[in-house]
């Protein structure tokens, strides 16, 4: 082992008993039943396609990232794709659910009101249990990022898990530049950043539109920022309700790395591709470290 990483371990963990909830996608619009089933220990997370011949599964780990282009991140294996896990993979991951199969019967999860907070109330009801396996947890020990233009991503050796961002859209007033930091645990993640919903432009509506995206989207399950005004269901959570939402996003992003993390990660202007960028680097160092 090199000193670029130091390995620990923890017992891994699962739900007690299964849950359900059925909601509309986001993005397509359409209804769909999500059930989150107790998985064995070394599993994983693995989502499985109930609506599909031979119910296909798919992994929720950095290899089968299959597109991050669409305002969401999108998996994929074998032809088959589940849309928009990140908000769902947030809520899992910082409460320390490492094994669960995720029986879904259309291409994307249930958005609930566009934050994670459906699926933490979903793991509170399920319980959580203690498997007799360890599950490994990466140090970072040198420091990674991704650049591009003014997006920057950058993964810091720290003794937590911790996430700090920067928002910037120096064109909207309402928006401007927000910024928060989080050291990352259930009670912090349940608390400060569950709730905080998508949001957009109100001028990407339309374009978004053209797309085919975000059919089931309303003010509902998302915030529309137009001038200086938010346009939301019983106005914002937090003041800088969208600085949260990105970091609940880097969250759900990075938890296809497939181990717990500790380092600080900071995000300027970041999205789902630069976290994808950032977690492909992640990944190949914990794989290569823990395979040597």
């Amino acid at each position: 082992m090199t000193s670029n990483t130091q390995l620990k371990k923890r017992l891994q963990r699962t739900l007690h008993k299964a849950v359900e909830y059925s909601g509309i996608g986001l993005h397509t619009g359409e209804v769909v039943h999500l059930k989150m089933l107790p998985a064995p220990a070394d599993s994983g997370i693995v989502f499985k396609r109930t609506d599909l011949p031979n119910t296909p599964l798919i992994p929720a780990i950095v290899p089968n990232v299959c597109d991050t282009s669409d305002r969401c991140t999108v998996l994929g294996k074998d032809g088959c794709k589940i849309y928009t896990v990140e908000h769902l993979l947030a809520a899992l991951y910082a409460n320390h659910v490492d094994n669960v199969l995720i029986e879904i019967s259309n291409i994307e999860p249930p958005v609930g009101n566009g934050s994670s907070d459906v699926f933490v109330d979903l793991i509170q009801q399920a319980g959580i249990q203690e498997q007799s396996t360890h599950q490994p947890l990466f140090e970072l020990k040198q420091p990674l990022y991704f650049s591009q233009g003014d997006i920057h991503l950058v993964a810091l050796p720290c003794e937590s898990y911790r996430v700090s961002y920067t928002l910037n859209y120096p064109k909207s007033p309402a928006l401007k530049t927000q910024y928060n930091s989080f050291e990352i645990s259930p009670d912090t993640f349940n608390k400060e950043l569950s709730p905080c919903r998508t949001f957009c432009l109100y001028e990407e509506i339309s374009a978004l539109m053209d797309k085919g995206l975000i059919k089931g989207g309303s003010l509902d399950n998302a915030v529309v920022v137009k001038g200086e005004a938010y346009l939301s269901k019983n106005g914002l959570f937090f003041p800088d309700e969208p600085a949260r939402h990105k970091i609940l996003d880097i969250v759900g992003d990075l938890a296809l790395v497939g181990c717990d993390i500790r380092a600080h990660i900071l995000g300027v202007r970041a999205g789902h591709a630069a976290n994808y960028m950032l977690a492909k680097q992640l990944y190949h160092l914990f794989s290569s470290e823990s395979s040597s």
